[in-house]
């Protein structure tokens, strides 16, 4: 199917842009999660689909970088929130600017009509995504 084999190449096209940046595309959802407010490891393994110990080893490498904070939380101490750091928000906004540059010189070989619609059909699936996620969520 050529959708799926677009959406695989696409997602190749933004670990290479994520690399200019020096982001992983895991460590990129993680930001960009924790963009939405700040989450316990349990929700973001959740959301991101994956095992708690692998939050673990996202959240490290961000956090030694300053992009992310980890703090406890005062009414149960088993629970440690994620949260990003004015850093974190900085390395997300250059990570959004780098998949940009890379993917845009690629689709306006489409051209002017057709490259919009192709920019507008990425942010509809983002749209769908939001969507299905938030009616997961809902139960």
């Amino acid at each position: 199917m050529e959708a799926a084999q677009a959406a695989a190449r696409l997602a190749r096209q933004v670990a290479l842009a994520l690399g200019t940046v020096d982001l992983s595309p895991s460590q990129y959802r993680l930001l960009l999660f924790l963009s939405e407010g700040h989450a316990a490891a349990s929700v973001v393994a959740g959301r991101l689909s994956v095992s708690r110990p692998s939050v673990t080893a996202l959240a490290d490498g961000l956090e030694k970088r300053g992009l992310l904070q980890r703090r406890g939380d005062p009414s149960d101490r088993r629970i440690v929130a994620h949260q990003l750091t004015d850093a974190g928000r900085e390395a997300l906004s250059a990570a959004d600017a780098a998949i940009a540059e890379h993917i845009v010189p690629i689709v306006d070989h489409l051209g002017d009509s057709r490259s919009a619609h192709a920019l507008e059909g990425l942010a509809l699936w983002n749209e769908a995504l939001t969507l299905a996620r938030s009616r997961k969520d809902a139960g």
